[in-house]
């Protein structure tokens, strides 16, 4: 089967809008987590989010938005965006030009693209009550697509001519997880040649509210301590949006088009917890499947791990049963081996915490960084024999295990390995 490689990156993320900006912000963990304008209202608890910078795009019209002036959309391809389409695009030229890629390397049979979000909430909302206050004619020709949960697919399928493999994947926090899974076997399969991931989000009101209604979110106001993943005082997470794009390439394309890769990628897993529909496995009975399948995907050994980078959102559960999952897979060898969670600093992205984190542990192996879990007062007793580290330390493992966990107990473990 075909390896699998990551040659190109795009961000627009709470820690920095590129690829230079989201490695500095993981040297120094400088946070991406603010006072969220949106939410500063009575009936809101939550006032904190991982804000995304340079982007205005709290009007419902498009034009009406503003965003950072490299990026040039024709007006015809936004006037059916949300705003974490915006982001995505945004992320994808990037991606596109760290990867070198041509007009013809795109817009071809063998290049696909696999997406990840929930749609947009506000979006919806408004259309509807449009719908509801005015009749069914009032409608937005474009409200549909601009919208619903496959509006990431609709519009880069069709502004980017892609003409290979195509779909969204929907499995809430772990959705592009799946996704950069589904797309890593495409390749090594040798169904395709190349394979855009692209996870993306909003970040406004009614992508951040709802979950404060399911009481999941941090109701801490102080952006420095908001999002505290494995400390024993943690209440919740703190969400956040933007996106991420990777492209996927085989070996045969790198060695042809001469490209650098970031990271290779080396196996994947996944399992289901058959539990909750919304609270992980209290011992982490999906995720130890997820991680000794991607374990054993990749052809490694358990010592190999050098980095394990966490998908511990900051729930009291869910940080738990993911120190379980990981101390019943690793043993003793969790003494030793650096974990940490990222989202302290940058938020929760959902359907895209898998694909930005992936891309984390990328830039991590690309410049020999393992970056350090923040906000760390006093660790869960749960945690207290692992090795979770609180500064990002300078280390250039050979391989990186990736977690995420989403509703309904489905899990993904991503295995990344040094390009050599």
């Amino acid at each position: 089967m075909n390896r699998v490689y990551v040659t190109g990156m795009g961000f627009i993320t709470s820690i920095g809008n590129s690829f230079s900006e989201i490695v500095k912000s993981l040297l120094d963990m400088k946070s991406g987590i603010a006072i969220h304008p949106e939410l500063e209202r009575e009936d809101c608890p939550v006032k904190v989010a991982g804000t995304i910078k340079g982007f205005e795009t709290s009007e419902i019209d498009s034009e009406d938005w503003t965003y950072p002036r490299e990026y040039k959309i024709r007006r015809e391809i936004l006037r059916s965006f949300s705003p974490h389409v915006l982001y995505a695009w945004c992320a994808m030229q990037q991606a596109i030009k760290s990867a070198g890629l041509q007009p013809e390397d795109i817009s071809n049979p063998d290049t696909g693209i696999y997406t990840a979000s929930g749609g947009s909430m506000g979006r919806i909302h408004h259309h509807l009550e449009k719908m509801q206050n005015h009749g069914v004619m009032s409608c937005n020709p474009m409200g549909i697509v601009a919208s619903i949960a496959g509006t990431l697919s609709f519009n880069l399928v069709s502004a980017l001519k892609i003409r290979g493999f195509s779909c969204g994947q929907v499995s809430a926090c772990a959705s592009s997880g799946h996704s950069l899974g589904f797309a890593f076997d495409e390749i090594r399969r040798n169904r395709q040649k190349r394979m855009f991931v692209v996870g993306a989000e909003d970040c406004d009101f009614s992508s951040i509210a709802p979950f404060c209604g399911m009481r999941a979110l941090s109701l801490n106001t102080n952006p420095a301590e908001a999002s505290k993943p494995f400390d024993v005082n943690r209440q919740g997470f703190v969400s956040t949006g933007g996106g991420t794009v990777l492209v996927l390439e085989s070996e045969e394309e790198v060695e042809r088009r001469g490209v650098q890769p970031y990271a290779e990628i080396s196996g994947w897993g996944q399992g289901s917890d058959g539990h909750n529909v919304a609270i992980s496995h209290p011992e982490g009975a999906g995720l130890i499947d997820s991680i000794r399948r991607a374990i054993q995907d990749s052809d490694t050994r358990l010592e190999d791990i050098g980095y394990i980078n966490a998908h511990a959102t900051g729930t009291p559960i869910g940080d738990i049963s993911e120190i379980k999952a990981i101390r019943s897979v690793f043993g003793n060898l969790v003494r030793t081996i650096p974990v940490s969670s990222t989202k302290a600093i940058t938020g929760h992205g959902l359907s895209l915490s898998s694909v930005m984190e992936a891309g984390f542990c990328c830039a991590s192996l690309r410049e020999g960084i393992l970056p350090g879990s923040a906000n760390i007062d006093k660790i869960d007793p749960e945690a207290e024999n692992f090795n979770i580290i609180r500064e990002t330390v300078k280390n250039s493992p050979d391989y990186i295990l990736s977690n995420s966990s989403g509703f309904g107990g489905a899990n993904v473990s991503i295995v990344l390995k040094r390009a050599n």
